[in-house]
């Protein structure tokens, strides 16, 4: 059997960050920036409601870490 598909899309090897980071111009640098602010406001705020339904099953069932 042949694995080689002459029709599939080339793969496309993972650049190392640190070479993103320096071929990026300053606008699309600071786009990133915005950008990962944004999924980190995301993820603290999905901290929050999960901390707030920790505590909240805790108060109902009485439930602590251990």
């Amino acid at each position: 059997m042949i694995d080689d598909d002459p029709f599939a899309p080339p793969v496309k090897k993972a650049v190392p960050l640190e070479q993103q980071l320096e071929n990026a111009s300053i606008d699309e640098l600071e786009f990133r920036i915005e950008r990962l602010k944004t999924e980190i406001a995301a993820c603290e705020e999905a901290i929050k409601a999960k901390r707030a339904q920790r505590a909240a099953a805790d108060s109902v069932f009485g439930g602590g870490r251990s």
